[in-house]
């Protein structure tokens, strides 16, 4: 008896070290117990030791001296860059051309006969009434500026996403090489790589271009990437079978069945590069952006939002058609005999507009929002600013925000010794993920610390930690209504619309007249900017969870409840993994926008590079809001490998 008592906890120990999770933290404890007392005994606790930064000033205000003056002489600018810039200024000229000589009445056939043929009447008149209200509110010219630019960069976006994402669908080493490239490309800050592509192409169309390009290219590689994954393993093996080809079994089965998100890829990248339009007409892109831009310098908030409803209406006419279009792939092909009438009503209009000569929207046909708009503005802000009965004022609330959860936030993070953050990342990365998962996000939190902005990365972090759990427990309660009832899905459809599409700069005043200038608005912003995206892929990935497996839990008695949380949630997995990756870029992309609201932090280093054309400033901000986003990406997204096992 004596031996077994004595014996009795070695299985129990046993047990517990058998989990994989207790193992890597008893590593990392070793790890950390050897190296933390030389860290310390080196560079002391507290903040980043000065001795491990990197003054990066000199070299890149080097390189932009360089730029600045080969530009006009260097062979890479004058047969490569110069070949580019004049390719988008021709591509978008001819769109532009095209769209004036159609005419306003021309346009609006057009689309609206393309509305028709894709989706139906009522689509065709929601079209038709969407363009004749660009016109009313005297915005046509712009309207077709802004449409001629988008038209060039989503067709760039989609070409280039489409690629990467066949590259990193196909390969699992091109996905881990293109991950950190994507991360890149989305979470850098607009603001933050303008200057650089302003130094190369110069102020105008082909760095707005460029820009929008950047921003927009990976939600179609991601989701184009995801679709080539997700495909049906049962589909595959029966297309093997028949002794198909690789390319065989890429067009003929993993890209229709990857068809929805194909689909969801391209509508998140029109909306995306029309939520460009405003930032790059701050490097001269022109056309709607730059009205909402002027609007705004002068806070007029009504003249903002006359010039902000074409581009939500453009987005919404844009996101109907092309997914109308989708969702008849596949099915039988109908007679082009009604696209050549179409084509032919078309021209006859465009015709018959130039012959009257009535290409230009009448003057005499406009309405004006901007003073109405105002006086609603300035009615909200007297009214429900301060002095709100018993709930108190939105000045209220985002104070309460600042004080029970920004500040204890930033203040916990700043009085955390640098290296338990390194620890604290390290441990959260390698619980989910493997040792390079962890390895990389480390690196990633430490290179902030090596671009000398880590009380300012803390600053910015924790303002991304607070607006990504806003948006997760509000996209996810959403995305969960509108998946389990069609009414709730049409019903948010054009919401979500809106607030994906409104130009960042539209919705800020309004922020900003309700909350104050400070950090409480800046997540307000970054909430509403993230949301959409966490809420449609939520909803799309649950409302692709194998019927059958819905069917079979319902057969053993389950309720809707136990359906969703057992069988719903656990299938969608990726799907809502995606959605947190999703919401924390979109987040980071939204840190600049704060910095011009009293954000402070990073955001507002990059916003004074820009406007001092301090690259060296804007860049090293831009780059540690990077790092910011390649760790929270380690941290949340688990490796393939534990996907699968539902680890």
């Amino acid at each position: 008896m004596a031996t077994i008592t004595a014996s009795a906890p070695r299985p129990a120990l046993s047990g517990v070290l058998r989990h994989r999770a207790v193992r890597k933290l008893l590593v990392l404890a070793l790890v950390a117990a050897v190296l933390v007392p030389l860290a310390d005994a080196r560079w002391a606790s507290g903040s980043w030791p000065q001795a491990l930064t990197v003054d990066l000033s000199k070299p890149l205000g080097g390189a932009s001296d360089w730029i600045i003056n080969n530009r006009d002489s260097h062979p890479l600018f004058l047969y490569f860059f110069g070949y580019v810039s004049n390719a988008v200024v021709i591509s978008v000229r001819v769109v532009y051309l095209t769209l004036l000589a159609a005419g306003w009445a021309g346009v609006t056939a057009a689309a609206a006969l393309v509305a028709w043929r894709t989706a139906g009447v009522r689509l065709a008149l929601g079209t038709a009434a969407a363009f004749l209200t660009c016109g009313l509110l005297g915005m046509w010219v712009p309207t077709m500026q802004t449409l001629a630019l988008m038209i060039v960069a989503v067709l760039a976006s989609v070409l280039v996403g489409v690629l990467l994402g066949l590259a990193a669908g196909l390969s699992d080493r091109m996905d881990r090489a293109l991950r950190p490239v994507l991360d890149t490309m989305q979470v850098l800050p607009a603001f933050a790589y303008l200057l650089p592509v302003v130094l190369i192409f110069g102020i105008g169309v082909p760095a707005a271009v460029l820009a929008t390009v950047i921003y927009a290219a990976p939600p179609m590689a991601r989701l184009t990437s995801l679709g080539l994954r997700g495909a049906d393993p049962e589909v595959l093996e029966a297309v093997d079978s028949l002794g198909a080809t690789s390319r065989q079994r890429l067009l003929t089965a993993r890209i229709p069945l990857a068809r929805k998100e194909l689909l969801l890829g391209l509508n998140q990248t029109i909306m995306m590069a029309l939520s460009m339009a405003v930032i790059a007409s701050v490097i001269g892109a022109g056309g709607l952006g730059d009205r909402v831009y002027q609007a705004l310098a002068s806070v007029d908030v009504g003249a903002a939002l006359a010039a902000g409803i074409p581009i939500v209406l453009l987005a919404v006419v844009l996101d109907r058609t092309t997914g109308a279009a989708g969702d008849r792939i596949g099915q039988e092909q109908r007679s082009a005999r009604p696209w050549a009438y179409a084509a032919v009503a078309t021209v006859a209009v465009a015709v018959a507009a130039r012959l009257a000569g009535a290409l230009d929207w009448p003057s005499g046909w406009t309405v004006g929002i901007a003073g109405p708009v105002n006086r609603a503005v300035d009615w909200m802000t007297a009214h429900l600013y301060s002095g709100v009965p018993y709930i108190g004022g939105t000045a209220d609330w985002a104070g309460h925000f600042t004080t029970w959860v920004l500040d204890p936030v930033r203040a916990g993070l700043q009085w955390l010794p640098w290296w338990s953050v390194l620890l604290i990342v390290a441990a959260l990365a390698w619980l989910i993920g493997t040792w390079r998962t962890a390895l990389t996000a480390v690196l990633a939190m430490a290179a902030v610390g090596v671009l000398g902005v880590w009380k300012p990365s803390l600053d910015t972090l924790s303002q991304v930690l607070a607006a990504v759990a806003v948006t997760l427990v509000v996209g996810f309660a959403v995305g969960i209504a509108a998946a389990r009832s069609d009414r709730v899905e049409r019903l948010l459809r054009p919401v979500l619309d809106v607030f994906q599409t409104m130009p960042q700069f539209v919705y800020l005043i309004p922020v900003v007249a309700l909350f104050g200038v400070g950090r409480a608005p800046a997540v307000a912003a970054a909430v509403v900017y993230a949301l959409p995206a966490v809420v449609r892929i939520t909803a799309q990935g649950l409302r692709q969870v194998d019927p059958a497996a819905l069917e079979s839990a319902r057969s053993l008695g389950a309720t809707s409840g136990q359906q969703l949380r057992q069988v719903q949630l656990p299938l969608a997995r990726r799907a809502l993994l995606l959605a947190v990756n999703q919401g924390v870029v979109l987040v980071l992309a939204v840190v600049i926008i704060g910095g011009l609201v009293g954000g402070g932090a990073l955001g507002y280093d990059v916003v004074f590079g820009l406007a001092q054309g301090d690259l060296a400033t804007g860049l090293v901000a831009g780059l540690a809001i990077v790092c910011l986003g390649l760790m929270l990406d380690r941290v949340t997204q688990p490796t393939e490998r534990r996907v699968r096992k539902g680890a």
